[in-house]
């Protein structure tokens, strides 16, 4: 017997009369309504069953874009369209889509979006630990009802994917890798044969169409708790890589702290194009090995130097120069964030990181105030 669950709000209640209705991170659905909404209204392509976009509206929200009336979508994800364009199409079809890449590569900050793009809810989220229970995925039970009543429909609790398959919406799940390898299984029936079944109640709760689920790993966890090979093959991959050039690493660094600036109320600053790119171009050189004229190999560091820890660097270097400063993103403004994120292993990273500013930093034309302030938070 099929179960029919009844929909349940998934937004956080209202706040009460006085208290602040702005979040300090609204939902992607919330954040950009106004594009979503102008998105659908000039969105005259098929739809898949339950989405709110086509996907090639999905497609131009993440990319961004200008539509016919003139409003500019702003890219939410900056790299090869073709990636974008895979994942999309994945989600309208059975297949579950897997988001793979090293820390940092906005697996989840894209997942988010997808969500929101196609089912206009990125809340029904399953957040992978060590310690995520088989219950987290498949369901629970309100255990005073339990207790009072039995097992019945008023004691059970849906999880969120069980939820998603009753209401044909998209399901996430982060860090799918660090969940433990019985509990990651507990998804191989719901991914393949549509069903959740609910044994207590003789009864199964059946996906509806438009239910998908979207899941992301990164490449640093292999090993942890590998997919099985059943379940792999469930998910159709797609690889999450880092912006191929400086250029567009500092595009999308100097992008999210502006919109991270504005959610804390931080003072506006003059350009600080100039310290993100020394920012960008330091990480990129640890992570690669390699100077960005080919000319110097340099030693990597133990971390992964993503462009979200370019982005909390120039976002912490914005906050002291606006409370601290004079408003001017300066050197001594990134340098101890520059550190926090290089000198992960305090005896080896502190060699690698003295041997780049004083081989690589000291000698370069123009550097010379971010070589002190770096030495000055490094001694």
């Amino acid at each position: 017997m099929s179960a029919n669950l009844a929909s349940t709000p998934s937004k956080t209640a209202a706040p009460h009369p006085g208290e602040s209705t702005t979040a300090l991170r609204p939902h992607a659905e919330d954040a950009f309504a106004a594009e979503l909404a102008a998105l659908a209204a000039q969105d005259d392509r098929p739809r898949p069953a339950r989405w709110k976009l086509s996907p090639w509206a999905v497609a131009t929200y993440l990319l961004g874009g200008t539509l016919p009336d003139g409003t500019v979508i702003s890219p939410k994800y900056v790299g090869p369209r073709r990636i974008v364009e895979v994942a999309v199409t994945t989600l309208a079809t059975d297949r579950a889509l897997l988001l793979l890449g090293v820390p940092g590569t906005a697996k989840t900050w894209v997942s988010e979006h997808l969500a929101a793009a196609v089912s206009g809810d990125s809340t029904l989220l399953v957040q992978g630990t060590a310690g995520t229970p088989e219950e987290a995925i498949r369901y629970g039970w309100n255990y005073a009802r339990l207790l009072a009543h039995g097992p019945s429909r008023d004691a059970l609790v849906p999880s969120p994917v069980m939820r998603a398959m009753a209401e044909g919406m998209t399901a996430r799940v982060e860090e799918l890798t660090r969940i433990p390898a019985d509990v990651q299984d507990t998804l191989i029936t719901i991914l393949s044969e549509k069903t959740l079944p609910i044994p207590e109640l003789g009864e199964e709760v059946q996906a509806v169409r438009g239910f998908n689920l979207i899941a992301t790993a990164n490449d640093r966890d292999r090993g942890v708790n590998d997919l099985s090979s059943a379940l792999r093959r469930r998910f159709n991959t797609v690889v999450l890589p880092l912006p191929e050039s400086a250029e567009a690493e500092v595009d999308i660094v100097s992008r999210r702290v502006e919109q991270i600036g504005r959610s804390l109320d931080l003072p506006a600053a003059p350009d600080g194009t100039a310290e993100i790119r020394r920012v960008v171009t330091v990480f990129r050189e640890l992570r690669d090995g390699l100077t960005d004229d080919g000319r110097t190999k340099v030693k990597s560091p133990s971390g992964t130097l993503s462009t979200a820890e370019a982005i909390s660097v120039v976002t912490g270097g914005l906050a002291l120069a606006a409370h601290f400063g004079d408003g001017v993103l300066r050197p001594a403004d990134v340098a101890a964030g520059i550190l926090g994120a290089v000198v992960r292993d305090p005896a080896a990273d502190r060699v690698v990181w003295q041997e780049y500013l004083e081989t690589v930093v000291r000698e370069r034309e123009g550097w010379t105030d971010f070589y002190r302030a770096c030495r000055e938070v490094s001694a």
